[in-house]
């Protein structure tokens, strides 16, 4: 079991789930491993293939930012080898919407799927949100196995917008959104 000693982490056999208060550059790098990587498995996840890695690393630079001044969380999930998966909670909403977060770039290594990542990483950020005062999550996703991950740890399908989004060599995709109220 890889247990991590940064607060707010989640130790789960053969990973763990951190929220670093700061990003590293060697998160940044093990990031930019991950999105290319989803990205060229055919996840939907606002990028085009092929993902530079420069575009990558740039992208994680600006959410590193995000996460230093507070208007996003940031959980990152490693095994031996490095980063395996991540997912962020955009806090900063409009004044109307401080109860709310968005739950953003839900990503799992190719090589760590099926392995509890993806749930581990979901109850980490619901942990986050609840901890940063918020009571409802909301997600969108274009991917039937994030669908069923999502439906089977509680999150409330709302409905289907199609051809809401390109995938990452071109063509339509339809998205799904989700909610979570918290407790």
């Amino acid at each position: 079991m890889n247990v991590r000693s940064e607060p707010n982490s989640v130790a789960t056999d053969g990973f763990s789930v951190q929220r670093p208060a700061t990003v590293s550059d060697r998160h940044v790098e093990g990031l930019a491993d991950v999105l290319i990587d989803c990205v060229d498995g055919g996840a939907s996840v606002s990028f085009m293939h092929p993902l530079p890695r420069a575009k990558a690393l740039e992208f994680w630079r600006g959410v590193a930012l995000g996460v230093a001044g507070g208007e996003r969380a940031l959980l990152v999930a490693e095994d031996g080898d490095g980063v395996i998966g991540t997912v962020q909670l955009i806090l900063h909403q409009p004044e109307n919407q401080p109860h709310r977060a968005d739950l953003s770039k839900m990503l799992v290594h190719r090589r760590a799927r099926r392995r509890g990542v993806g749930a581990a990483l979901l109850r980490a950020a619901e942990d986050a949100a609840r901890e940063c005062g918020k009571s409802l999550l909301v997600l969108d996703t274009a991917s039937d196995d994030a669908e069923r991950l999502y439906a089977r740890v509680g999150w409330q399908r709302c409905g289907v917008i199609p051809g809401y989004a390109l995938l990452p060599r071109g063509g339509l995709c339809d998205t799904t959104f989700f909610y979570r109220l918290l407790d």
